[in-house]
């Protein structure tokens, strides 16, 4: 194929993702052995001080194939409302009466969210998001 496109590389960029392309095609991710090498080539590609065009390049490429696979096959639950705030309490090293005294929620509903008994309800969530300083979107990912 000869068509030339504005998403050419130059030259030297063209040389080094050629080379890369070489030592390791770009193709589905199709194992975790594949996986595993594909991650090897991604942490020695990451450990360089300045890459080229064609190393970042074949870096993203790279990242959207592992991407894909671990997407279909190392699937991440969503945490629970009880594990975002025990999260967020360990984080900024608070307990539950500091958490009752900056939001004003009483004692029994942070012991009934932090049990698993409870939700996160929208006034909970405006109360948590301003004492821990987080954006709201962090704690309505269970709504």
């Amino acid at each position: 194929m000869s068509a030339k496109t504005k998403f050419g590389l130059k030259a030297k960029d063209r040389d080094s993702y050629l080379e890369l392309i070489q030592l390791f095609p770009l193709a589905s991710i199709k194992s975790e052995a594949h996986l595993a090498e594909a991650q090897r080539v991604i942490d020695e590609l990451s450990a360089r001080e300045n890459l080229d065009d064609g190393e970042g390049m074949y870096l993203d490429a790279l990242s959207d194939l592992i991407e894909v696979y671990e997407d279909l096959h190392h699937k991440i639950e969503s945490a629970s409302d009880a594990d975002l705030l025990r999260h967020l309490m360990d984080s900024k090293g608070v307990t539950q009466a500091d958490v009752h005294r900056g939001t004003g929620l009483p004692k029994s509903t942070i012991s009934e969210v932090l049990a698993g008994k409870k939700p996160f309800s929208r006034k909970m969530i405006r109360e948590l998001a301003q004492f821990f300083n987080v954006d709201v979107s962090i704690l309505t990912v269970n709504l």
